[in-house]
C-alpha cells in the first residue's frame, strides 16, 4: 500500500486492506478457538485488527514527518484509515459473534470516542493537550492549604487538632478511596484548560456516573487552575441525567450538532462534514453485516 496524500480518498482499498487482514486472522482465530468461544474470538479478532490499524498509522506518520504533511493532512488520512479499520471490525466481530441491541450500542459509543479525539491530536488550531493532575496530589495540596490556615487560627491546639480531624472526617464522606480525575480529553486552547468527557449517550442507570461527573467537575473547579468541563454527547436525545449536567452550573454540556460544532469551535477541523462526505454505513458494509443489521434494527444505532 503506498502512502501518500492520497490516501484519504482510498476507501475502497483501505476496506479491501483490512478484510484481507481480517481473513488471515480469522483462519488462525477459528483454529485456536472453538465455536464456543465466542468471547475469546471476539477478543482476539478485534486486537489483531487494532494492531493492523496501529500499524497503519504509524507508517502513515513516518511518511508525513518526512515529506512535512499539515495536520490537516495527517488527519483526514487518519480519519479514513481509523473508518475502515472499524467498518471491518465490526464486520469481522459480527461474523464470529452475531450483535445484539445492547452491546452494539455500547460499541458503537466506545468507537466513536476515539474517533472525536483524532480532532485534538492533529489539530488545525492552536491546541495543546496536557496530563491531568492526580487526585492524591490535588487532596494532599488541598489538605495542606486548609491545615496551614487552621495553624494560623488564634485558638487552641486541641481545637486546632479538632479542626483538622473534622476536615478529614469531610474528605471520608466523599471518597473511600481515589477518586479519577482523568477524563477523555484534556487540552489547553487561549490560555485556558479545558477537560472533557465524551458520552455516546445517556440511559436508564446513570446516576452513579452523574455523581461522579459533578464530583470530578466540582473539584476541577475549586484548582487554582482554573479549568473548564465539557460533556460532548453525540445522542440529540436524552434524558435527565444529562439536563442534570446541564444545568449544574459546573458543567458546560452539549449534545448533537451541537457537540460537532465546539469539536470545529476547537480543534478547527468539521468532523460533521467529514463524516456526512465519508461515512455511509449502508454501502460501506458487506452484504452480511447489513443482512444482519437491518434485521435486528441495529442501523439507528449508527447514526454519527
Amino acid at each position: 500500500m503506498n502512502f501518500d496524500k492520497t490516501i484519504k480518498n482510498k476507501k475502497k482499498e483501505l476496506l479491501s486492506y483490512f478484510r484481507n487482514r481480517a481473513s488471515e486472522f480469522l483462519t488462525n482465530i477459528k483454529e485456536k478457538f472453538s465455536e464456543t468461544q465466542s468471547d475469546k474470538r471476539s477478543r482476539a479478532i478485534n486486537e489483531k485488527l487494532n494492531q493492523t490499524k496501529d500499524n497503519l498509522i504509524a507508517t502513515l506518520l513516518q511518511h508525513a514527518d518526512k515529506e512535512k504533511w499539515t495536520n490537516k493532512e495527517r488527519l483526514e488520512a487518519i480519519l479514513m484509515i481509523t473508518y475502515c479499520h472499524i467498518v471491518v471490525m465490526i464486520e469481522s466481530r459480527n461474523f464470529v459473534s452475531p450483535y445484539e441491541y445492547m452491546d452494539f450500542s455500547i460499541r458503537v459509543g466506545e468507537l466513536w470516542d476515539p474517533f472525536c479525539k483524532l480532532c485534538f491530536y492533529y489539530p488545525y488550531n492552536d491546541v495543546t493537550l496536557f496530563v491531568p493532575p492526580l487526585f492524591s496530589e490535588v487532596k494532599t495540596k488541598l489538605t495542606n492549604e486548609i491545615s496551614q490556615y487552621i495553624d494560623k487560627l488564634n485558638i487552641s491546639h486541641n481545637e486546632k487538632t479538632e479542626l483538622k480531624s473534622c476536615y478529614n472526617k469531610v474528605w471520608n464522606l466523599v471518597t473511600s478511596g481515589e477518586i479519577q480525575l482523568e477524563l477523555d480529553l484534556h487540552f489547553s486552547y487561549n490560555n485556558q484548560k479545558y477537560v472533557v468527557d465524551f458520552k455516546s449517550g445517556f440511559g436508564s442507570n446513570e446516576k452513579g456516573n452523574t455523581n461522579r461527573l459533578l464530583l470530578v467537575a466540582t473539584i476541577y473547579q475549586n484548582l487554582e487552575d482554573n479549568y473548564k468541563c465539557l460533556l460532548l454527547v453525540r445522542s440529540e436525545e436524552n434524558n435527565s441525567y444529562f439536563n442534570t449536567l446541564k444545568n449544574s452550573g459546573i458543567w458546560q454540556a452539549f449534545c448533537g450538532g451541537e457537540t460537532y460544532q465546539k469539536i470545529h469551535d476547537f480543534s478547527g477541523f468539521n468532523l460533521k462534514q467529514w463524516i456526512e462526505t465519508n461515512i455511509d454505513w449502508k454501502t460501506d458494509f458487506n452484504e452480511e453485516t447489513i443482512q444482519h443489521f437491518t434485521e435486528n434494527n441495529l442501523l439507528e444505532y449508527l447514526i454519527w
